[in-house]
């Protein structure tokens, strides 16, 4: 892919459409879905031995929902989405530090006394 192809690819990837939805209402409620995205993108130009041009880069784009924007009798409020695989999987840091430093903390107060 070249660099200007790239570059009008990630334009298009990367836009406030994928951060935000269309707006849908029911029952007098506005609801506005909204997502955390990322993007990047790397590209290059060289030359080879034979003398020959080339380029080529790459595009890489990331998203998860964020939560949503909810309008309800004209006030605006903010309904976080909560993931549940990085809920559990930060739990579970939590308790492989808290099993391989206590050992350690245990032999420290058992020096102190």
């Amino acid at each position: 892919m070249k660099v200007d192809e790239l570059l009008s690819t990630a334009r298009d990837a990367i836009t406030v459409r994928r951060v935000f939805s269309e707006p849908y209402e029911t029952d007098g409620v506005t609801v506005i879905m909204a997502a955390s995205v990322l993007g990047g993108v790397g590209g290059g130009t060289g030359q080879d031995g034979k003398g020959q041009d080339g380029e080529g880069g790459g595009l890489g784009v990331a998203g998860r929902p964020a939560g949503a924007y909810v309008i309800r009798d004209g006030t605006l409020s903010w309904h976080p989405a909560v993931d549940p695989n990085r809920l559990v999987a930060v739990v579970g840091l939590v308790v492989v530090a808290f099993v391989l430093s206590r050992p350690r903390m245990e032999r420290a107060r058992a020096s102190r006394q």
